[in-house]
């Protein structure tokens, strides 16, 4: 079996993520890059709690599947997008979180409110225009959307984070849901009060440049 490790990390992360619910039954994937032209990428339909290194399929750019025996997740060409065209990505996961699914079916960004949601994705998260799973459009409406951010939402489906490794991409998902669930209770108490763009930029770059033991 190709890239072993890699595909063992993807499927130990998916057990991860359905345990805290974040993703229930087969929904949501997980990719990682292996090289410039090659990622792993969890399978279609299968449940994470059984899902084995040798479930993930190999995939290159073109997405043709070079060691597996499974058919790869029907966001292939999200996750194939993104690696073309964000060279520093190195991990993709989506996922079906409740609080950020609320606001993908309300089509509302997550505002700019948490610090370190502000720290950890750049800004407040933004929507990506609704087209169908596994679609080419879903796929560079939500390149297009990312930017230069670490997250986004898909209108009527979820959250996607990404980041240089797996657990990064994991941790962001967790604090972009904590930070959705807070907004909607702030939002019971008055109102959540997003910070200026002078402070969001100053968060961004401690975090990025500074924070941490370094």
């Amino acid at each position: 079996m190709l890239y072993k490790d890699i595909r063992n990390d993807i499927a130990n992360l998916g057990k991860d993520i359905a345990a805290s619910g974040f993703n229930l039954g087969t929904w949501g994937n997980i990719s990682a890059r292996i090289d410039d032209n090659h990622f792993a990428i969890t399978p279609s339909g299968i449940a994470y709690e059984t899902i084995t290194a040798e479930d993930i399929v190999v995939i290159d750019l073109t997405g043709k599947i070079i060691d597996g025996n499974k058919k790869p997740s029907i966001e292939l060409p999200l996750h194939s997008a993104i690696y073309k065209a964000k060279k520093k990505i190195n991990a993709i996961v989506h996922t079906h979180s409740v609080c950020c699914t609320a606001f993908a079916i309300a089509r509302k960004p997550i505002p700019a409110t948490c610090e370190d949601m502000i720290q950890i994705v750049g800004g407040k998260v933004e929507v990506a225009e609704y087209f169908l799973p596994g679609s080419e459009e879903l796929a560079q409406s939500t390149v297009t959307t990312l930017g230069n951010k670490s997250a986004c939402i898909m209108a009527n489906h979820g959250l996607i984070t990404v980041a240089d490794n797996l657990n990064e991409a994991y941790k962001i998902a967790q604090i972009v849901e904590k930070s959705a669930q807070a907004v909607i209770y702030a939002n019971s108490l008055g109102g959540a009060v997003e910070l200026s763009q002078d402070d969001i930029d100053f968060m961004r770059d401690f975090y990025l440049n500074k924070y941490g033991q370094r």
